[in-house]
């Protein structure tokens, strides 16, 4: 059995025990009441339940505290087992009993919670297809994903889910991918299209050609990162740990305190039942698998969960150019007729020919005629020779797109070369114009820039590329970044990330691979956009749906954490620092204390419970 499934293994195993615990409590005390008020002969054995329960549940507890005792992990659920130890040698069995409850059920909650937080995880888990179905010379056969290897053809039917990555080569029909991109999108497909696993197939057949096997495949990858993010622990609940090592032995002392100025070992004992920390061990954690959850919700995966509390604290914000507050895609971006033409004869002439070219300038040029309505004509005589641009015929004129350094050879004037990737046109022989393209920014870059600063207490912003120095400058002015780095190489990246670190908690957003090790890097590294296996693993957090609004929602739901879990955790300690003050004063028996620290327990992990709520709007700009 490998390592992980060891540890799920215990864990349902210890919920189980802890569940059983709960109801053979729950039972004793409920026997216990039962008796004490009825008949005198049901008084003299009313204490038999409690007695069962605390052999049952009690020593159980008591024995797992002393092995965290003697591994010197003296964390604050330490004191539930002294409080169980005083009460049975002081002859509170009823204390004791509520004692081993209050721990138990506490535990019993937490899986609860816990279930419920992840339920969007699991939901996840219950998309992944068991077979595939497997084109061959005998006709097509069901085979389970295991058996389906790479260039196998796969026929997926109407409503199924896709089992692998692959390429359509057969079949026209749509795609729902909402589960990836947090939007209800449907994509068309055809022959030559891409396809991801659990993609919803529609209402039409496709014949795909498997390119990774199921273990390699997008949602296959997305299953393993969800796994990690519930395995790993997160920092805030080592801060419970670290508290507890000095509020145990505190509470100790106040609770000998008490005992020692009245004499009574009662008083020691009210003081560290109600002192018992429950809130601190229970309530962060639902908060944080709760934070999960949502993020899930919002196409935002969770690798590292530390990361959703250092997210609101980071003061230095590090962005990726290129398909990070770009789109990654060049678009026209200025248009230079020379004398004679017009821009939109210019546009409708290079749109007819570049119909037919798979140039990237190309879907530019389109989606600009596209946009301002200009509609290409027929044409005929189409040639792409490498390092000579596209050529073509329309109405019997010729049309030639080539680069600036093709044109300069015919000693045409061109206007000054400044940043961006350039196009020039010839109609019919005659230089007609110039095409500009860049890497234009997506139409919210400028302002979630700039309202980081005020929304988010960012004090340094900061563009890093490995764009060249014209591009990257071209870019930052139009977005409002004044610190810039550009040619950057990823070692480069590394270096400027960790100098950054060393300053203030630093944030950084990439989406290549050679952003991965500046991602590992920053003190938080979202990855943005699922587009690169490298940059998804190296990263603590995986924006699915490429847009800025996922990174806002990010770090609201980590304020958002932040802010649930220290009222749950301080408001918590408060009410039991409170309860402590009483009980020293002897104003709150070890009855009542035990019933008191209940309340709060429910009261804070409510409280938590807040972080699964739905929120309609988690961006403020």
């Amino acid at each position: 059995m490998s390592a992980d499934k060891s540890v799920k293994t215990n864990e349902h195993w210890m919920e189980r025990v802890d569940s059983c615990i709960a109801g053979i409590t729950g039972t004793g005390i409920a026997l216990y009441l039962v008796f004490r008020f009825a008949g005198h002969f049901a008084r003299t054995i009313a204490l038999i339940p409690l007695w069962v329960a605390l052999v049952l549940g009690g020593i159980p507890l008591v024995l797992r505290l002393a092995r965290r005792a003697f591994a010197l992990e003296f964390s604050s659920d330490l004191l539930a087992g002294i409080s169980i130890v005083s009460a049975v040698l002081l002859g509170e069995y009823l204390v004791a009993a509520i004692v081993v409850l209050m721990l138990s059920g506490g535990s019993t909650l937490e899986h609860f919670a816990t279930r419920r937080a992840s339920s969007v995880l699991n939901a996840l888990a219950r998309r992944v297809p068991q077979t595939a179905h497997r084109k061959g010379a005998g006709g097509i056969e069901d085979v389970t994903l295991d058996e389906v290897h790479v260039g196998d053809v796969l026929v997926i039917y109407p409503h199924e889910i896709c089992p692998v990555d692959g390429t359509v080569t057969e079949g026209h029909g749509v795609m729902d991918e909402s589960y990836l991109t947090g939007e209800p999108f449907e994509m068309s497909k055809a022959p030559g299209s891409g396809v991801i696993s659990g993609a919803i197939n529609q209402a039409s057949a496709l014949t795909i050609v498997a390119e990774k096997p199921a273990r390699d495949s997008r949602y296959a990858r997305i299953m393993r990162v969800m796994e990690e993010s519930e395995q790993r622990r997160p920092r805030l609940r080592r801060l419970a740990d670290r508290l507890g090592a000095w509020y145990t032995p505190a509470a100790v002392a106040v609770a000998a305190l008490g005992w020692g100025m009245s004499g009574d070992p009662r008083r020691f004992l009210a003081v560290v039942v109600i002192a018992t920390p429950c809130p601190l061990l229970i309530a962060i954690p639902v908060a944080i698998v709760g934070a999960i959850s949502l993020s899930a919700r919002r196409s935002i995966l969770i690798k590292n969960p530390a990361v959703l509390e250092q997210a609101a604290t980071c003061r230095t914000m590090i962005f990726d150019k290129t398909g990070t507050l770009t789109h990654g895609k060049p678009v026209l971006t200025d248009t230079f007729p020379a004398k004679g033409f017009s821009a939109e004869e210019l546009l409708r002439a290079a749109a007819s020919v570049e119909k037919y070219s798979k140039h990237p300038l190309a879907s530019a040029v389109l989606e600009a005629a596209r946009q301002r309505g200009i509609e290409p004509e027929e044409a005929a005589s189409i040639s792409e020779k490498p390092g000579e641009g596209m050529r073509g015929e329309v109405r019997g004129r010729e049309i030639r797109l080539t680069g600036r350094s093709r044109a300069q050879e015919c000693g045409l004037e061109l206007p000054e070369a400044k940043s961006g990737l350039e196009c020039v046109i010839f109609l019919g022989g005659r230089y007609a114009g110039l095409f500009r393209f860049h890497d234009a920014p997506r139409p919210e870059s400028r302002k979630f820039l700039g309202h980081l600063p005020g929304r988010h207490g960012v004090r340094k912003l900061l563009l890093l590329s490995g764009d060249r120095e014209s591009e990257v400058r071209y870019f930052a002015k139009e977005v409002g970044i004044t610190d810039v780095h550009f040619s950057a190489t990823p070692e480069q990246k590394l270096a400027i990330v960790e100098e950054e670190v060393r300053r203030a908690r630093t944030l950084f957003v990439g989406d290549g691979i050679n952003d991965a090790p500046a991602l590992q890097a920053a003190t938080v590294g979202v990855a943005f956009g699922p587009n690169s296996d490298i940059t998804s693993e190296a990263a603590d957090a995986v924006i699915l749906a490429a847009s800025l609004d996922k990174v806002d929602e990010f770090l609201h739901i980590g304020r958002r954490l932040r802010t649930i879990a220290l009222e749950s955790a301080a408001g918590g300690m408060a009410l039991s620092i409170v309860g402590m003050g009483f009980a020293v004063a002897g104003r709150l028996p070890p009855i009542a204390g035990a019933i008191a620290q209940e309340i709060i327990d429910v009261i804070v992990v409510l409280n938590s419970l807040r972080m699964i709520l739905p929120v309609d709007a988690l961006t403020d700009y």
